[in-house]
């Protein structure tokens, strides 16, 4: 009478029970990813953090104490952006490419494949913890930059910072799964941080604007979606990019709706994640 099923009536077979999103799913998923890397803050923030950190002190006191300028501002503010960004994202990939190799190698990969979570859900829940890491890894490299003597790094364009900050972290979240699932040891996922995703943060304009380079490496800057991603965040502190902004953000939006969509795929499918 209530439209509710009565005690001890089942659903017929193969009507499922969840009809809409499993959000008390998705959100125990993301809520225990995010515990997972938050158990071990010192390593997976603080230590990020603090290497970023170094990098702003070692390129301020090289370069920085003479004057130098790029783009019309001091160093240390045309660094600084690009240091944030680029902790973010390298933070993202490492939280996501451990997740699923880390249950096929210990075989706990059950864990994410049994319970009722769709394709979508479970992708949702990892790249959404990727990206809180990231954002706590940005903030607190943030917040230690206002601190810094001879640093200026308020936003000027909040909407640029979270475009660029949120689809680059969504990005490298996105890729990072992708590599957990087809990384069969530690080691791979390890190669492609250090041969993919490292060179392309620091060949992307992060010390440096491109502009400043020959026409030919100019071509290959251009061709890293890394440099449109800190351009446009830098832009959102600075007012100043080497690359245009709108297309930029139409990008990265494009990269990320194909990245996710490939990876969708591939989960759904249980390429190298069931037997």
């Amino acid at each position: 009478m209530n439209g509710q099923p009565e005690s001890g009536v089942r659903n017929p077979p193969g009507v499922p029970t969840i009809r809409n999103v499993n959000w008390a799913g998705m959100r125990a998923l993301y809520i225990k990813e995010v515990r997972r890397f938050f158990k071990v803050q010192l390593q997976t923030i603080w230590a990020p953090a603090l290497t970023t950190l170094l990098f702003l002190v070692i390129f301020t006191v090289a370069l920085g104490r003479g004057g130098t300028t790029v783009m019309g501002v001091p160093f240390a503010d045309f660094v600084a952006p690009g240091l944030i960004i680029m902790g973010m994202m390298q933070a993202a990939f490492a939280n996501a490419s451990f997740s699923l190799l880390a249950g096929k190698i210990q075989g706990t990969i059950v864990d994410y494949l049994m319970p009722p979570l769709s394709t979508a859900e479970l992708l949702a829940a990892l790249v959404g913890a990727s990206t809180t890491r990231a954002v706590l890894v940005g903030l607190t490299v943030w917040v230690a930059m206002l601190l810094w003597p001879g640093v200026h790094i308020v936003p000027s364009h909040p909407l640029s910072v979270l475009w660029f900050g949120l689809l680059g972290a969504v990005f490298l979240s996105t890729l990072g799964v992708l590599t957990s699932v087809w990384a069969e040891k530690f080691d791979h996922a390890a190669a492609v941080s250090n041969f993919v995703v490292g060179p392309l943060s620091l060949l992307s304009g992060t010390f440096y604007s491109v502009d400043r380079l020959s026409p030919a490496f100019q071509m290959v800057s251009h061709a890293n979606p890394f440099f449109y991603i800190i351009s446009g965040f830098r832009y959102g502190f600075l007012q100043r990019a080497d690359s245009p902004i709108v297309a930029g953000a139409v990008l990265i939006l494009l990269i990320n709706l194909v990245l996710l969509g490939i990876t969708y795929a591939v989960i759904a499918r249980g390429w190298k994640i069931k037997n």
